[in-house]
């Protein structure tokens, strides 16, 4: 078991969340100790950056994933209700329809990876034009973790990974580069 492991199980503990395990030795408990010290040194340092999806505060998951209690709080962002999930096995807070890209902009995509540049810059046209829309998603992200929840088979070029892109230049996070790699 890692350290980030063993702390992520102590935090669930915590949380009352029934089922985990802990066992800790002495070893284990220094050992978290130090790579907990030497982590938080470089990211203090600007050695490191965080890249773990379990420091995100934004995550991805496909809708035909089981929920877990790491998710936060959960948002649909398809137009389309995806195939053969019943609305009560979801499990989200809100299905944000017109978070989508427009109808026209998805059927002319078509999850095709060479369109996935010219896809992202009118999608974010989409977007920039319809901020408002964004709110409820990144009132949330700013505070605790969310979870957009897509229904596409494609896991590097939909619509949740641009809309991801896109939040965290929101919030500040990073920049939304121009051409993204296919």
């Amino acid at each position: 078991m890692s350290a980030i492991e063993v702390v992520e199980n102590l935090r669930r503990l915590r949380r009352g969340v029934t089922g985990v395990r802990v066992k800790i030795t002495w070893t284990t408990a220094q050992k978290v100790r130090s790579e907990y010290a030497q982590a938080t040194n470089k990211y203090l340092s600007g050695q490191m950056a965080i890249h773990d999806t379990r420091f995100e505060m934004i995550n991805l998951k496909r809708a035909y994933d089981p929920v877990a209690s790491t998710d936060g709080t959960r948002f649909l962002v398809e137009r389309l209700w995806p195939r053969g999930v019943k609305k009560t096995a979801l499990h989200v807070h809100a299905w944000l329809k017109d978070v989508a890209p427009s109808t026209t902009l998805r059927r002319w995509f078509g999850h095709d990876p060479k369109k996935w540049s010219e896809f992202r810059r009118r999608y974010f046209h989409e977007l920039g034009a319809h901020a408002e829309i964004l709110d409820p998603i990144l009132k949330l992200a700013r505070c605790s973790r969310v979870t957009l929840v897509y229904s596409s088979h494609d896991m590097e070029h939909n619509n949740a990974v641009a809309l991801r892109d896109y939040l965290q230049a929101r919030i500040g996070k990073k920049r939304v580069p121009h051409k993204a790699a296919t």
